[in-house]
């Protein structure tokens, strides 16, 4: 069973109505109880940095969370702000994000006025490794919503880029984390590939 983590923000059903729909068995929640009998999790997200984390937080999920990644390996995929949230920190606040993955989360800056904020739409990506989420066979676009965008350290995290005025990280690994800036669950065939992907890990 994939538990959907409800901590307030994103497109929890939009997710869970994907999953349904490749055949994959979810829940949405909220409880420790349930998230620390998950098999794998799903950290969705919209909205501001700080104020997930703090939803995190108030909604004491951050310990078993914590727990449940870190201690008992188990899989996570974080989609747009919960790929985010994995990160040390974000230029869009000042609370700590969840540090799972030695990055940091920047704002999109353009010094012409060409390119507009938040990037919205369409693209393509390109996979840089092998890995068990995104195939390597074919060319593949997704939807992207998004004014900052992940910085990793370590370059052998990022699994895909894909380019807004810069080629930034779309999708990262790192061990059972795994993370997407685009939305999988409004990106058709290859969304479903994905999420897919996920749940066969």
């Amino acid at each position: 069973m994939i538990t959907i983590v409800d901590y307030g923000l994103g497109n929890l059903v939009s997710v869970k109505n994907m999953l349904k729909k490749i055949g994959v068995n979810s829940l949405i929640s909220d409880k420790p109880t349930e998230i620390d009998s998950a098999e794998k999790l799903i950290l969705p997200g919209v909205g501001s940095f700080d104020n997930g984390m703090k939803l995190i937080k108030e909604k004491g999920l951050l310990e078993i969370l914590n727990k449940k990644v870190l201690a008992d390996k188990t899989p996570i995929l974080g989609i747009c702000l919960g790929m985010q949230l994995l990160t040390k920190s974000s230029e869009e606040g000042v609370e700590p994000g969840l540090g799972w993955i030695d990055a940091q989360t920047v704002k999109f800056e353009f010094s012409n006025n060409v390119l507009k904020i938040p990037h919205m739409g369409w693209n393509y990506i390109e996979v840089k490794r092998e890995n068990p989420l995104i195939s390597k066979n074919e060319k593949q676009r997704f939807y992207f919503v998004h004014s900052y965008y992940v910085k990793c350290n370590d370059n052998t995290d990022v699994i895909a880029t894909s380019n807004y005025g810069l080629d930034f990280t779309c999708a990262l690994n790192h061990n059972n984390i795994y993370g997407a800036q685009f939305h999988p669950e409004k990106s058709l065939k290859f969304g479903m590939s994905v999420l897919n992907n996920f749940a066969k890990l």
